[in-house]
């Protein structure tokens, strides 16, 4: 059947439609590679964001199926993706519909296309696995999945249809959300599926850097033994990392040095002068990487001054003066880690100051709290009825969701660079490392300019590695953990521990 003359309907009306109709706009959006679109800015108040349950219906699950390789190959420049130690992934799949395991996925999420690398594992490495080991497995090999409930908000409410439908479980990353924790946690004891999760929370642009993982993951899994103790069943509950890295088919050094050159025009700086144009013949693998250094190095020394003084003068923020941080530091390196975190810390503090909250934690986790925040100001669970707002009242609301989404954009752009530090490059200076980089003060270029990070350059063709690691026993744990409150405390730290050094270990 073409699919040519199929409307795609309003997104109020999907619930409206029959599956085959569902699944035909879908092929239809995803057909027209629709980029994410992200509003310039919120001037106006906003209903409250509902609960979006999971509805997973194994019709859609397999009409995405049949989408994915194109979507890798056309959509976002994958051209394979290899899995190590498949086998283990394969007997746990085994014993979770022999009803003797239940099992999470805590997968890296250094990029936005890791969910379609754990679709690639999961749909066609584990299958063609089990087939070569002549082991058979009920279909389908999928699992249900926690997101940011933010994402349904930058990529469409149709994404959050089709995420439900899939499984998945939205979460508010800034705040106790119970409705989502007890959902996860049936689906997770209960649900005809594993559980897959990223315990970083969020990407953060590193191939080669693991950021600080939250222990929502861990005590899920005590949540999981819990419950089967409860119901008096045996299985064992495991969490299992899983590594994803990419690799650039050939090195896009000509796409990088276009793209510095871009960046460098948008900052007003000259151009910098390419190996080949210094010495007249084709650089030296190693001369272009010193050159290419030494443009990321200025182009990210650009960014910080001008930033330091943009918050300086008028946000009014202490940062340290250039004379101060030349005689604490002796190393540019060192240097700009200092001062790039003190920017951080300056960011964040302008956002906080407007919320009135306290800068406690983490980076991560303060920025979790400014998101929440600032939802609650734009997203307003007092005020359901919009239709009946007197005039008036229509205007404040909408002045202070407006300002609070102006607030927000400080908190944005820390969350870009909360893995980066003066060293990543310099330690190895590979062509990943220096596209991470550069893609990261794209990101912020963007965002000050107005435009949408959402809509990243391709700088190359890339390959991805998917290694699943052995499995974490939580039940193995579970007796220190029940012992008391302190015991619990220290069994959750002691177990995300031991999976990040997992997901660090897995690093090539």
């Amino acid at each position: 059947m073409g699919l040519e003359g199929v409307t795609v309907p309003q997104e109020g009306i999907w619930e409206d439609c029959p599956a085959q109709a569902q699944l035909q706009i879908l092929y239809l959006k995803i057909r027209t590679l629709e980029k994410p679109t992200l509003p310039q800015s919120i001037t106006q108040v906003q209903p409250p964001l509902e609960f979006i349950p999971a509805a997973f219906d194994p019709f859609v699950l397999k009409g995405v199926q049949l989408l994915l390789p194109f979507w890798l190959q056309f959509r976002v420049g994958i051209t394979s993706v290899r899995g190590n130690n498949l086998d283990s992934l394969v007997e746990l799949y085994r014993q979770f519909q022999s009803g003797k395991v239940r099992f999470l996925l805590a997968f890296r999420h250094s990029s936005a296309n890791d969910p379609f690398c754990m679709a690639s594992l999961l749909w066609q490495m584990v299958p063609r696995e089990a087939r070569r080991q002549g082991i058979s497995l009920q279909r389908p090999l999928h699992s249900y999945f926690i997101y940011d409930r933010g994402i349904p908000l930058w990529a469409g409410r149709w994404v959050g249809w089709l995420y439900s439908r899939l499984g998945g479980i939205p979460i508010h990353r800034g705040k106790v959300d119970r409705l989502s924790l007890r959902s996860t946690r049936n689906l997770f004891a209960n649900g005809s599926l594993p559980l897959a999760a990223a315990p970083e929370g969020a990407t953060n642009g590193h191939n080669e850097v693991v950021s600080p993982l939250e222990p929502g993951i861990a005590q899920l899994g005590f949540w999981c033994v819990e419950d089967l103790r409860k119901a008096e069943r045996c299985e064992q509950v495991l969490i299992v990392p899983v590594g994803i890295q990419y690799h650039y088919v050939k090195a896009p050094w000509k796409a990088l040095e276009k793209l510095l050159s871009n960046l460098e025009a948008d900052c007003g700086l000259p151009v910098a002068e390419t190996p080949e144009r210094l010495v007249g013949t084709k650089a030296s693998i190693c001369g272009r990487e010193a050159a290419c250094y030494r443009r990321v190095y200025r182009l990210g020394e650009y960014l910080l001054s001008s930033m330091e003084e943009f918050y300086s003068r008028f946000y009014h923020q202490t940062l340290p003066a250039v004379s101060t941080r030349a005689a604490i530091n002796n190393t540019g390196s060192q240097d700009f880690t200092a001062r790039l975190q003190a920017l951080l810390d300056a960011a964040l503090n302008v956002a906080e100051q407007y919320f009135h909250l306290q800068p406690q934690g983490s980076t991560i986790e303060r920025c979790r709290r400014l998101e929440q925040a600032g939802w609650d100001y734009i997203y307003r669970e007092d005020l359901k009825s919009m239709g009946v707002l007197p005039p008036l009242k229509r205007g404040l609301a909408d002045w202070i969701a407006a300002e609070a989404d102006l607030r927000m954009w400080h908190m944005r752009l820390v969350e870009s660079f909360v893995a980066v530090t003066g060293k990543y490059v310099q330690e190895k200076p590979t062509v990943e490392r220096f596209a991470e980089t550069t893609l990261l003060m794209w990101d912020m270029i963007t965002r000050i300019k107005g435009g949408n990070p959402f809509q990243r350059p391709h700088l190359g063709k890339q390959w991805v590695q998917v290694t699943v690691g052995q499995p974490l026993s939580v039940s193995d744990r579970w007796e220190t953990y029940q012992t008391n409150r302190r015991s619990a405390k220290q069994a959750v730290t002691r177990l995300t521990q031991d999976l990040q050094i997992a997901l660090e270990a897995m690093i090539s």
